[in-house]
C-alpha cells in the first residue's frame, strides 16, 4: 500500500495562498481515492476535499468550497490542495489520506485507511 508525505504548509497572512502537496510512494497511486482533512487544536478532524482515481470527481467541505481546489497528478504520484483566500479559521494541521476500496472516497475520515503525518498551516489575522 502507499505511504503518504505532505509538504507545503507554513505561515501565511489572511487573504494569502498556499499549495499543499502529498507525495505517495510504494503503491499504485492511480488506484487510490484521495482526500484532505484538517484538525485544529481541540476540534474534531474536518473534511476539506476529496478526489477520485482519475481526478474526474471532486468534493469539498462547506467551509472551503470556492476557495480551495484539490487536484492530482498520477504521473507524479501526487495530490495537491490549492488554498486561496485563507482565513485565520483555516489554521490547522492538514492531512492527506488514501483509500483503495473505492473510486471516490468522500468526506468520512473513518473510511480512509492510509494517512500522512500532517503539515501545519497557520493563517495570521
Amino acid at each position: 500500500q502507499v505511504q503518504l508525505v505532505e509538504s507545503g504548509g507554513g505561515l501565511v497572512q489572511a487573504g494569502g495562498s498556499l499549495r499543499l502537496s502529498c507525495a505517495a510512494s510504494g503503491g499504485t497511486f492511480s488506484t487510490y481515492a484521495m482526500g484532505w482533512f484538517r484538525q485544529a487544536p481541540g476540534k474534531e478532524r474536518e473534511f476539506v476535499a476529496a478526489i477520485s482515481w482519475s481526478g474526474g470527481s471532486t468534493g469539498y467541505g462547506d467551509s472551503v468550497r470556492g476557495r480551495f481546489t484539490i487536484s492530482r497528478d498520477n504521473a507524479k504520484n501526487t495530490v495537491y490542495l490549492q488554498m486561496n483566500s485563507l482565513k485565520p479559521e483555516d489554521t490547522a494541521v492538514y492531512y492527506c489520506a488514501a483509500r483503495g476500496d473505492t473510486y471516490y472516497g468522500g468526506g468520512d475520515y473513518s473510511r480512509y485507511g492510509i494517512w500522512g503525518q500532517g503539515t501545519q498551516v497557520t493563517v495570521s489575522a
